[in-house]
């Protein structure tokens, strides 16, 4: 039975096998199990709140394979025949809001609007019919009956569920055909993220013409099964704030300028306060490292660009490590400096390489007994480390150029500790000074930078000569007496 292959699958028996999990545990949840869902509720940022559902444990787990299963398929049919997906950009493979919005930018007039009740609209029914029918799957119909059991509850795909964005997706397609032959007619831009429809346009015709397009609109939305929303249409100019999937597109994509502020307003209360609210309720600092990243999205998108356009190709090497951060980056980096280098929960440790990091944990576990301060074994074969490691995320090679292992970069974390003067052609700042002495935040945990130490002018002494020359560099009555001041420094570190 191929691995990609729906239609194949016959029997209870070969569905277990496909999704890879036991044949009892298959019945179980099919026929025997009756708490398969937790329901709560969430605000919507529009008003009133949102009911999801999430699966169990084991649901989840089988959901997990059945998503993974069905884009597998998805993705090998339209390789095989050519197809390409230029519409739909939520829940898709390198598709974002980011992409969802491109489309739209530097247009004279954008149009957006949603189904309404997107998930429970799509019921048991037609998700059993779309597998049955539908020229991807082409499923046996006992199978296709199961399948809508497992991703369907109270007769309708629930949201919360890992399958229902790529179910809704699939079965929107056909929709989204219908919608593209309507839009070449009115000479329209389209894409769709989720339940969200974007339309754009330099056409000047379009505003005369927009009724008539709308009421073609509906009917092939209500036709496909579906509501249109009409609480969330918005015709909007190119005088107005053009908005799509939360992004404005009147020049370039960017992030709402309210957004931004309000969330280095949060981060100023972070640090003065140590707390800071979202919406009126207390948060936490994980939920303000997640705007951050949502903000320098965008900003790491527009390097992107800058960088593809670089020629020739000599110029692009480096470019990453050398760019200039502008106003936003830097709050970025001051906020993750913040929390990973100043107030982290544990102590850090810093290492030259990625193997460093396994060496020193693999140590820990079998001496763990001797090292009650550091590790705590809780389980059979798990353990609870008390310090921290530092991990080279893409993120943080940008910010604090760790470009790629080794010490040479790993000194580079000195610079935002010591640094007096204002290079612009550096991005370090002494945040160091910033938080202690500007705004008396003491440290919470100590860093702990691991070097080999491997004799004269290798790692150890060429990182404690980085610190010395920096130092020396910002304060011009230390130049005169370097030397001496050398010397000193060497003697201070050793």
């Amino acid at each position: 039975m191929s691995d990609y292959n729906f239609s194949n699958i016959k029997t209870r028996k070969d569905l277990a096998r496909f999704l890879k999990i036991p044949l009892k545990k298959l019945t179980f949840l099919l026929y025997i199990d009756q708490n398969l869902y937790t329901n709560f509720s969430i605000p919507k940022k529009s008003g009133g709140t949102r009911n999801i559902y999430a699966p169990n444990k084991n649901l989840k787990e089988v959901q997990r394979v059945i998503k993974h299963k069905l884009e597998q398929h998805i993705n090998e049919y339209q390789k095989l025949n050519g197809i390409k997906n230029n519409v739909s950009h939520g829940f898709e493979r390198e598709k974002t809001i980011i992409t969802n919005s491109e489309i739209h930018k530097n247009k004279r007039i954008v149009f957006n609007t949603d189904i309404k009740d997107f998930f429970s609209t799509i019921h048991f029914g037609r998700v059993r019919g779309f597998f049955i029918k539908n020229r991807y799957f082409r499923m046996d119909e006992n199978i296709a009956t199961m399948l809508a059991q497992l991703v369907c509850y109270n007769g309708s795909l629930p949201q919360g569920s890992p399958t229902s964005p790529i179910i809704g997706n699939l079965i929107c397609n056909t929709l989204d055909i219908k919608i593209l032959k309507l839009c070449k007619k009115f000479k329209l831009n389209y894409t769709r993220y989720a339940d969200d429809l974007t339309f754009s346009t330099n056409n000047k015709l379009f505003s005369d013409e927009f009724q008539l397009f709308y009421n073609n609109l509906e009917e092939q939305v209500n036709q496909s099964g579906f509501l249109i929303n009409t609480n969330k249409n918005r015709f909007l100019c190119k005088d107005n704030r053009q908005t799509v999937t939360g992004l404005t597109v009147n020049k370039k994509v960017n992030v709402n300028r309210d957004f931004y502020l309000k969330t280095r307003a949060m981060a100023y209360c972070l640090y003065n306060s140590g707390e800071f609210t979202i919406d009126g309720e207390k948060a936490n600092i994980n939920q303000l490292e997640g705007r951050f990243s949502f903000i320098n999205r965008l900003d790491k998108n527009q390097n992107k660009k800058k960088f593809n356009m670089l020629l020739p190709s000599e110029k692009k090497e480096n470019f990453f490590s050398n760019l200039f951060l502008n106003s936003r980056e830097k709050e970025y980096q001051k906020f993750l400096f913040y929390k990973y280098f100043w107030r982290n929960s544990k102590s850090l440790i810093l290492t030259e390489g990625k193997t460093d990091i396994l060496y020193i944990k693999t140590a820990l576990k079998k001496y763990y007994k001797e090292y009650p301060e550091l590790i705590e074994k809780i389980g059979e074969d798990e353990f609870y480390y008390k310090i921290s490691f530092f991990k080279r995320s893409d993120t943080m090679k940008f910010f604090f150029s760790f470009i790629s292992d080794g010490a040479d970069n790993l000194t580079n974390i000195f610079n935002y500790y010591i640094d007096n003067f204002d290079d612009k052609k550096n991005k370090s700042f002494n945040y160091c000074n910033y938080f202690k002495n500007k705004l008396s935040i003491p440290f919470k945990n100590p860093i702990i930078i691991l070097y080999d130490n491997e004799g004269k002018d290798k790692p150890l002494h060429k990182a404690i000569d980085h610190v010395i020359n920096r130092l020396i560099r910002g304060n011009s009555e230390e130049k005169k007496g370097k030397g001496e001041k050398k010397r000193k420094f060497k003697e201070i570190f050793k």
